[in-house]
C-alpha cells in the first residue's frame, strides 16, 4: 500500500463490541432481578391457565351490567370528577411558581432551584396513592383527601414539565425586555408565560386526564370518588354493578379525553 495511501482501520460495529466491565455487570443484575421476580411471583403455566379461567367467570357473571344503582353511581362519578378538577386546578396554579424557581432561566438562584427540582422529584416519585393514605391519615376519609392528593401529584406533574417548556424559551423576547430596564416581574409576565402558554394549556390538559383517571382509583383507599363504590361491589362480589361502574368510567374518560383533544387543537 502507498505511504500516500490514507489507511483505513476496521472497526467492529457497536452492537460487536466487547462490553465494558460497568455494562456486562449491568446485564447480570438486569437477568437476576428478572429471574428473581418470575420465580418470585410463581409465574407457572397452572396459574396462568387458572387466571385465564376466573376472568372468564368474572366476564360471565358481570354480564349483564346492573344499572339498577345508576343514580348513586352517577352522582359518585360526579363526585370524582369534581375531585380531578377542583385538584388539577389548584395543582397547575402551584406548579407556575414552583417552575419558575425550578427553571434555569428563571430561578433567582441556584440552590433555590436545586431544593425546588428535588421537591418536583419527590413528588413525581411517590405514587398517588401513598399520598392518598397519608391524606386519609391526616384529615379523615372523603373527597377533601383525594383532592389534597390529586393536587400534589399535579405540582410533580405540571411543575417538572413547565420548567422544562420555560427553560427552551427564545431568549430574544427576554433580552429585548431586559434591554429596557424591566423587572423579572415584568419579564416573566410579558414575555415568559405568553410564550409558554400554548404548552402549559396542554400540559395541564394532560393533567386533567391524568387526575380524573388516578381520582377514580383513589377511593380504593377512602378518599372519595366512584373508586369507593367499586371497591364495595368488588369486594362483595357484585361483578354486574362492579361492570356498571367500569363502563361509566371508561365513558367519562373516553369523553374527557376527547375534549382536551379538541381544545388542544384550537390552542396548540
Amino acid at each position: 500500500m502507498d505511504r500516500h495511501t490514507p489507511s483505513i482501520k476496521a472497526e467492529m460495529p457497536a452492537r460487536f463490541r466487547r462490553p465494558s466491565i460497568l455494562s456486562f455487570f449491568g446485564w447480570i443484575l438486569f437477568i437476576a432481578f428478572i429471574s428473581m421476580g418470575i420465580n418470585g411471583a410463581d409465574m407457572t403455566p397452572d396459574r396462568l391457565f387458572n387466571g385465564i379461567l376466573n376472568i372468564g367467570s368474572f366476564v360471565g357473571n358481570a354480564f349483564p351490567p346492573d344499572f339498577s344503582r345508576i343514580g348513586p353511581i352517577v352522582l359518585s362519578m360526579i363526585e370524582t370528577l369534581e375531585m380531578a378538577l377542583v385538584g388539577t386546578t389548584f395543582g397547575v396554579l402551584l406548579s407556575l411558581p414552583v417552575a419558575l424557581l425550578a427553571a434555569k432561566n428563571t430561578s433567582p438562584h441556584p440552590a433555590i432551584r436545586s431544593a425546588v427540582k428535588g421537591i418536583i422529584m419527590v413528588l413525581r416519585t411517590i405514587p398517588d396513592l401513598v399520598f392518598a393514605l397519608i391524606f386519609v391519615i391526616a384529615i379523615g376519609l372523603g373527597p377533601l383527601a383525594g383532592i389534597l392528593t390529586i393536587t400534589v401529584d399535579t405540582i410533580g406533574f405540571c411543575g417538572r414539565f413547565f420548567a422544562e417548556r420555560i427553560e427552551e424559551l427564545d431568549k430574544g423576547p427576554v433580552q429585548a425586555l431586559e434591554s429596557t430596564g424591566a423587572s423579572q416581574f415584568g419579564i416573566i409576565s410579558g414575555s415568559v408565560i405568553p410564550m409558554a402558554f400554548p404548552s402549559f394549556v396542554g400540559t395541564s390538559l394532560f393533567a386533567v386526564e391524568k387526575s380524573i383517571r388516578g381520582a377514580a382509583v383513589l377511593g380504593l383507599v377512602g378518599a372519595g370518588g366512584i373508586g369507593v363504590q367499586l371497591n364495595t361491589a368488588m369486594s362483595l362480589r357484585n361483578f354486574d354493578e362492579a361492570l356498571m361502574i367500569i363502563l361509566v368510567i371508561l365513558a367519562v374518560v373516553l369523553i374527557v379525553e376527547r375534549i382536551s383533544a379538541s381544545i388542544r387543537k384550537k390552542v396548540l
